[in-house]
């Protein structure tokens, strides 16, 4: 039986290719295969290959975090061997404890802002409002300007001086 079972899985293998391997499931359910790197019918040589079954397959409905960055390194190749649930659990925690780090430090960073404004050691930022578009020829100003203004009967070249400036200058 072994010597029959050999030669079908040897065919198999020679027609269709290796079979998927269940490689780990992660905690949300996903599901990680590989292919074994093989040899197709022609004598081509097929590397192998990773792919995983999401449990979420409406390709619209991932969101960032659906797969742990481990096991998105393993299927991208960038580790040989595939995550252990005790790593993953371990990165997460230090990701947690960064963000906790994070938001420690940020908290401190306004407090001791706010006792410098205070104190009068630093000066405080000062809020700009602008009004309009910057591609919008008044930008910056309250309305558009007026001036200068003409009719094609009433042009006459150099006849506009702009506001407060001084006629007598010329340059």
């Amino acid at each position: 039986m072994s010597r029959a079972w050999q030669a079908l899985r040897a065919l198999r293998l020679r027609f269709v290719g290796p079979a998927k391997e269940l490689v780990g499931t992660d905690q949300f359910g996903n599901k990680y295969y590989r292919v074994p790197k093989h040899e197709s019918r022609a004598g081509q040589v097929i590397p192998e290959r990773r792919f995983v079954e999401a449990v979420n397959r409406e390709a619209y409905q991932y969101q960032i975090g659906d797969f742990p960055a481990e096991w998105e390194a393993w299927i991208r190749k960038k580790r040989e061997d595939p995550p252990t649930i005790e790593e993953i659990l371990r990165n997460e925690n230090y990701r947690e404890e960064m963000k906790q780090k994070v938001k420690d430090v940020s908290e401190k960073d306004k407090l001791l802002q706010a006792k410098e404004y205070e104190e009068g050691l630093v000066a405080e930022p000062s809020h700009t409002q602008v009004k309009g578009h910057a591609s919008a020829p008044y930008y910056g100003k309250k309305e558009p300007s007026e001036d200068p203004t003409s009719t094609a009967n009433t042009f006459q070249p150099g006849a506009w001086m702009p506001p407060g400036s001084d006629s007598s200058q010329n340059k």
